[in-house]
């Protein structure tokens, strides 16, 4: 699986930004996915996940609120609307799928990966 990030700017606080990750290579829909950020000199942190059916999303509490995981199936591609942005939500942002259950941040560290996008909000 082949993953793309797009959708990354830089954007004042309060601001929105919404990223995209399109896949190919294989329909995603058997896929666990989600995304995670990482910021110069911190640890990689989960963000958010969401189930193969877009059923259950799950967020990291410092985004709850805020950010909204989905997926289009029939696109192969996966979203992340963030909204009310805040200066420490600047980090490049990943996506990462996997297919093995339980769908949960520590199984997508192990699974594919995109390059990133980078979220700068000032």
């Amino acid at each position: 699986v082949q993953l793309v990030e797009s959708g990354g700017g830089s954007v004042q606080a309060g601001g929105s930004l919404r990223l995209s990750c399109a896949a190919s290579g294989y329909t995603l829909s058997s896929f666990c996915m989600g995304w995670f950020r990482q910021a110069p000199g911190k640890e990689r942190e989960g963000v958010a996940h969401i189930d193969t059916l877009g059923s259950i999303t799950t967020y990291a509490d410092s985004v709850k609120g805020r950010f909204t995981i989905s997926r289009d199936n029939g696109r192969n591609t996966l979203y992340l609307q963030m909204d009310d942005l805040k200066p420490e939500d600047s980090a490049t942002y990943y996506c990462a799928a996997h297919n093995v259950y339980p769908c949960d941040f520590e199984g997508l560290k192990s699974g594919c990966w995109g390059r990133g996008t980078q979220v700068t909000v000032s």
